[in-house]
Order: C-alpha cells, then sequence, then structure tokens
C-alpha cells in the first residue's frame, strides 16, 4: 500500500526544480544546498504531479488532476527529471 509523500508542494508550473534544501529550511535560517541535493528540474505530467527521485517530496500542479486528491493512494511518479 503506497504512503504519502513526506513533503507536498503546491506549484503553479508544470516545471519545478527541487535541490533538497527547501525541505530543511526553518524561519529565516537557510541551510546549504550541500545539505540537501544536486538541483534536478522536474516535469509534471497529465497526472498532475511529480515526485522528486532524490527527496521524494512531490509537487503538484495547482489546479490539477491531483489537487487535493489523497497522495497516500497515489502511486510516485519520478519520470521527466532531467
Amino acid at each position: 500500500m503506497p504512503i504519502a509523500p513526506p513533503e507536498i508542494s503546491l506549484v503553479e508550473t508544470r516545471r519545478v526544480k527541487c535541490d533538497g534544501a527547501v525541505s530543511i529550511r526553518r524561519g529565516t535560517n537557510f541551510a546549504s544546498a550541500a545539505l540537501g541535493h544536486p538541483r534536478v528540474f522536474l516535469e509534471i505530467d497529465e497526472h498532475g504531479y511529480v515526485d522528486c527521485g532524490y527527496c521524494d517530496k512531490r509537487f503538484v500542479l495547482k489546479g490539477g488532476p491531483a489537487d487535493g486528491a489523497d497522495h497516500s493512494k497515489l502511486p510516485d511518479v519520478s519520470a521527466g527529471a532531467s
């Protein structure tokens, strides 16, 4: 049975970037990118979401088919990473 991704970010564009440091930011003290992972660019497809292959953060297209869905029931979609 799939489980929900550790972090979900609602976005307004189909192309997103992730460096892993976002999930470790606290208040106004930002963690170094060295604590994250290499920056990757991801493309949201017809599923309406994409998962980062490094940190499993899920990016959900605002107003798309996955917006408001129960993400614990959706499979990982990491295709389109570059």
